[in-house]
């Protein structure tokens, strides 16, 4: 498989090391430093791209993408305004587009615990949610993206809840509070707590390192082959 690295940051090394050990291909790398050169020629040498870029760039790489009908996997967070018009795209053109807010085998466990952990707490409302991420200081978007699902997952599964606001929320308010720290060089942790005057449930996930990320991106881009639509990682899972 001959893959497309459209963004070359550490995630973007991270994957280019698992794919060359499972002997897939790298057909071009594309960086701030040479993006000159991106068209759909280029874009065509690759049966898929992986967009690991920045925020502002990743509508318009994955909008080239999909216009010169190469399926594209995407991670990167922080323009959800933009993703349903890349979407209805994509549908519109019978492209192929895999979006996740992480691509982490295990944070898409987690997210199914999170959703299960919001349905059972349907009928307890002596319990509120609440939740904490933290992240490397040279994350761009705060709250993360996979924060953003799991609150988002959490609403849409427990109707005792009224939104979410970064913490702290105003009191006598249902909105869940979610607080964002920048640390050092953490990889992604992310924490869902459900606080009684009694006890407390909490669920966890901690990365160790990038690898689960760029691993669980690769198993993206091989299942998307072949396919057309929108998809996310629950799809890929079976989730």
């Amino acid at each position: 498989m001959q893959i497309g690295l459209l963004g070359y940051g550490k995630m973007g090394r991270a994957i280019e090391q698992i794919a060359l050990a499972q002997g897939m291909e790298i057909a071009w790398r594309i960086t701030r430093d040479n993006r000159e050169t991106l068209n759909q020629a280029l874009l065509r040498q690759a049966d898929v791209v992986i967009e690991f870029s920045r925020p502002e760039a990743a509508f318009e790489n994955v909008m080239l993408c999909l216009q010169a009908d190469v399926p594209v996997v995407c991670g990167t967070t922080g323009w959800n305004e933009q993703l349903s018009e890349a979407r209805a795209y994509c549908l519109k053109q019978q492209g192929a587009l895999l979006w996740a807010s992480n691509f982490s085998i295990g944070v898409n466990l987690f997210f199914a615990l999170n959703r299960y952990l919001a349905q059972l707490m349907q009928e307890r409302p002596e319990y509120r949610p609440a939740l904490t991420e933290i992240h490397h200081i040279h994350k761009l978007d705060a709250p993360s993206g996979t924060a953003l699902t799991l609150v988002h997952e959490l609403i849409a599964n427990n109707n005792r809840t009224e939104g979410w606001a970064l913490s702290p929320t105003p009191p006598g308010t249902d909105e869940v509070p979610v607080t964002a720290i920048r640390e050092g060089e953490v990889p992604g942790t992310h924490i869902v707590q459900w606080h009684s005057e009694m006890d407390e449930i909490t669920i966890e996930h901690r990365a160790h390192s990038r690898m689960g990320f760029a691993g669980g991106a690769l198993l993206a881009a091989q299942w998307i082959l072949g396919k057309r639509g929108c998809y996310g990682m629950g799809d890929v899972l079976g989730l």
